[in-house]
């Protein structure tokens, strides 16, 4: 009986530590604090620069021009102090990029639910917000101080993609951003164009990583 009343001492202990390490990983990932909703700039910044990865959608040249989505990573800056720009890792290996390169016209969705502040919402709720960037993907100069600051925005973010295989020739492209849709409450789309976004300082928010 001793036996088995520690087992299940030992069991629930461990439980309590799952739980607790859950919450920790999870909080990294978070802002110390929510921007208010009614402030589309500060949200939006803040969706983008505590996300990872979103849906990156292009128009297939194989199959005959039809939209074709695609979950790819990406990083806008180091973690504090994202620039709102949304830089990737892609190889033409995958189709996304073979597109990117016939045509840039494309579009990246990012989602909040991912950050697990949308409580028991639906991601398709207006209560859990989610953005769609329109706008040109394209092939950044290897040798620029941009390509420079994009790869290491990207590997601080996706530190894994250093030891991507160098045989399958991945480059950094940049989404040239020309339109935002933004839904984070009910009532539609919040008002917010991209000289609102991209001009909007980070420092206004605390972020805790």
């Amino acid at each position: 009986m001793k036996t088995k009343g520690l087992y299940c001492f030992r069991t629930f202990l461990l439980v309590l530590f799952f739980l607790g390490f859950q919450d920790c990983v999870q909080g990294r990932l978070l802002a110390a604090s929510k921007p208010d909703r009614d402030d589309a700039a500060a949200y939006a910044r803040w969706l983008v620069s505590q996300n990872t990865w979103g849906i990156l959608n292009t128009l297939s040249s194989e199959l005959e021009g039809a939209p074709f989505g695609n979950v790819v990573s990406f990083s806008d800056g180091l973690p504090d102090k994202g620039t709102g720009i949304p830089y990737f890792y892609l190889t033409t290996l995958d189709p996304t990029a073979r597109n990117a390169l016939k045509d840039q016209r494309s579009s990246l969705t990012i989602s909040e639910y991912p950050l697990g502040t949308c409580g028991k919402a639906d991601p398709e709720s207006p209560v859990c917000a989610k953005i769609t960037f329109t706008g040109s993907l394209g092939l950044l100069d290897a040798k620029s101080k941009e390509a420079e600051f994009a790869q290491t925005a990207l590997f601080t973010k996706h530190p894994e993609m250093k030891g991507w295989p160098k045989s399958h020739n991945f480059q950094i492209f940049k989404l040239e951003i020309k339109d935002i849709f933004m839904i984070n409450w009910f009532g539609g789309p919040k008002p917010l164009t991209v000289e609102q976004y991209l001009d909007y300082k980070m420092n206004k928010f605390a972020v805790s990583l």
